[in-house]
């Protein structure tokens, strides 16, 4: 149930909030998530907050006549609200989390061309040149050697343990999503790069990227990667961490990473989420086929 003093209207604004700073989404997303939910309330008398999964059917049969793709985004604008809710602690169950949802072609995920990675990293060296013992500096560079070298979510890069990366070890031990454990390679590159910032950070702390005494916020990590793609005359619209996660795992699948490892570093539960990859390397996938296939190199 809802805390009390939570009505509709609040509670969608706390929603809305969260998607503008945590996930940068488009005005017009945000305005369509709007009109979604302030729907949704008034169809449930003001009780969207409070809902159980039986009155959440109701929100499926209205949605019964409208085209796949508009009740297809009000299923998933019902699902991310309640999803908010629970992980907010204000509801302690998450009846939409079986809602129905009109099929849908898996959006494509946003990746960076290789070349536009080197035009990051070079704004970056640029950076380092300039201010080689700078904390912030070094800070930013340790964050973006993270993301892209091991495809780090935004949570899970922001909440490191101050000793979670350990000279020469190799790897850092996460708790995903669901609490469930994977093992993470840290290339040389990012653990340098932590290292020369680690030196910065008082060893009894807490987190690795701290701040104000807790660790650094997400929506800081947005604005940081935003402003690092502005310098590297990259547009700020088209780069996050979530995108540099997405260059990640396709650019490993292009170099002739297989699934099942794709899908172990990246932490994904189901391996329906990381064949998405697939797309923005098919060209590759057919060159590693004709390259290595036992046929490959026989006439026909």
């Amino acid at each position: 149930m809802t805390t009390p003093g939570h009505s509709d209207a609040r509670l969608i604004a706390l929603f809305l909030d969260m998607l503008a700073a945590e996930r940068g989404a488009a005005r017009n997303t945000l305005l369509a998530y709007g009109r979604d939910l302030e729907q949704a309330s008034d169809w449930l008398g003001g009780q969207l907050g409070t809902a159980a999964a039986p009155d959440l059917a109701v929100l499926s049969s209205q949605w019964a006549t409208l085209a796949r793709a508009s009740a297809a985004r009000k299923a998933s604008a019902i699902r991310q609200f309640f999803g908010f809710l629970a992980a907010e602690g204000i509801r302690a169950d998450n009846p939409g989390k079986d809602l129905a949802n009109a099929a849908m072609a898996r959006p494509l995920p946003k990746t960076l061309d290789p070349r536009d990675v080197d035009r990051l990293f070079a704004a970056l060296a640029e950076h380092l040149a300039a201010a080689p013992q700078n904390p912030r500096t070094l800070r930013l560079a340790a964050l973006i050697e993270l993301l892209y070298g091991s495809g780090l979510r935004a949570t899970e890069l922001v909440s490191l343990p101050r000793h979670a990366v350990r000279p020469g070890r190799g790897f850092i031990i996460l708790a995903g999503k669901g609490g469930k454990e994977r093992l993470v390679p840290i290339g040389n590159r990012a653990e340098a790069a932590v290292a020369a910032y680690a030196a910065h950070v008082p060893i009894e702390v807490k987190f690795l990227f701290t701040s104000r005494g807790k660790h650094l916020t997400r929506l800081r990590l947005y604005q940081l990667v935003k402003t690092l793609a502005a310098d590297a005359g990259i547009p700020p619209e088209r780069v996050s961490p979530h995108v540099l996660r997405h260059a990640f795992a396709t650019h490993l699948l292009e170099g002739g990473a297989d699934l099942r490892t794709l899908q172990m570093l990246l932490g994904h539960a189901d391996i329906a989420t990381t064949q998405i990859y697939t797309h923005v390397a098919s060209k590759a996938l057919v060159e590693l086929v004709n390259a290595r296939h036992p046929l490959a190199d026989r006439k026909p």
